[in-house]
């Protein structure tokens, strides 16, 4: 009905009126577009860590040699390898994404952001290449687990790190590990394209490929901040609060007992569906009007209901967090878990 009203007062309204009301309503939308865009930071001061690196933060504090955090791949590069470019191409990185060289000091007892104005990122080349087969297999492994479980300092380390280890005449294996703290699965995709172009950019001795970011992490760190407080932040903190306070905890009949102090030595299993069962659930989510996440969510709580007998259960699922084009370009944590 408002709609419809609203529709009829414009139809009533002269050519030039609307005109008018056309113009300032766009106006309006510009400005509002403006001035919600996350600003740049202007001053040096400490920077307060977003909601998401304050709850990585703590959980270090209180496992500060865990590598639980640690986001690491290793991949074979075959072929001619220009290692000077490789490593031009990850300082590269470096300069461009702030939240790589930054550090998290605690002042008066709150942990806070501090930016490095430059860092050279160290990467090692190990030759194994006059190993036996077996040594260097070994020797592989060894390096990989070395490299990958060592943990981060967050008060003083580069929240990357990388290793070349050089197998045979032209055979590499490449690994990267970023701590979680400024980095999540969308980065990664980030981190592997931007080095693909500067290495191509500096192998070739072509300019910068990329564009300047708009912003940088810690400038998205002040907006939350600045955004999420007072009565906003108490009203949302209360919502789900109060969503989730009846929700019992989840007992499923496992094999063993939980042990006392968690150990982070878990598994994960891969199931491939069939091309036939996958365009079957395809098909029934097409039909109920819902997404395939949805379909497979409610097949795995169905499955939860029946091990446990609980019809109301929670389950945690990842988001991107990523809800502004600002960030869409950037290294660092936005994931956030949705219940």
């Amino acid at each position: 009905m408002a709609g419809d009203t609203l529709a009829a007062r414009l139809a009533a309204l002269s050519p030039a009126k609307r005109a008018l009301f056309e113009l300032r309503l766009k106006q309006k939308v510009a400005a509002g577009a403006v001035e919600q865009r996350i600003p740049r930071r202007t001053t040096r001061e400490p920077i307060p860590l977003s909601f998401g690196q304050q709850r990585l933060w703590f959980l270090n504090q209180l496992e500060p040699e865990s590598p639980f955090y640690n986001e690491a791949k290793a991949i074979r590069l075959i072929g001619a390898l220009d290692v000077e470019a490789l490593r031009k191409a990850l300082d590269k990185i470096v300069a461009r994404h702030e939240v790589l060289r930054t550090n998290f000091v605690p002042v008066d007892g709150n942990p806070v952001q501090i930016v490095a104005d430059s860092w050279i990122l160290d990467l090692p080349v190990i030759d194994l290449k006059r190993c036996s087969d077996a040594d260097r297999d070994v020797e592989v492994q060894r390096l990989l687990q070395a490299t990958i479980e060592r943990p981060f300092d967050l008060s003083q380390d580069l929240k990357l790190r990388a290793l070349l280890i050089a197998v045979a005449d032209g055979e590499h294996i490449f690994v990267t590990v970023r701590h979680h703290v400024a980095s999540d699965g969308w980065s990664s995709g980030i981190f592997w394209r931007e080095l693909a172009a500067f290495y191509e950019a500096f192998s070739k001795g072509t300019p910068n490929p990329l564009p300047d970011l708009p912003i940088q992490y810690a400038d998205y760190a002040v907006w939350q901040r600045q955004r999420l407080q007072g009565e906003i932040l108490k009203s949302q903190l209360g919502y789900w609060k109060e969503q989730l306070s009846a929700i019992p905890v989840l007992r499923l009949p496992t094999d063993r007992p939980r042990p006392a102090i968690q150990s982070y030595e878990g598994a994960k299993e891969t199931l491939v569906f069939s091309e036939t069962l996958s365009d079957q659930l395809k098909a029934l989510s097409r039909s109920t009007g819902v997404t395939l996440f949805m379909t497979l969510l409610a097949a795995f709580q169905t499955l939860l209901y029946r091990y446990t007998g609980r019809e109301d259960i929670a389950v945690g699922s990842p988001i991107a967090g990523r809800t502004r084009s600002e960030t869409e370009g950037l290294i660092g944590f936005f994931v956030n878990t949705l219940v």
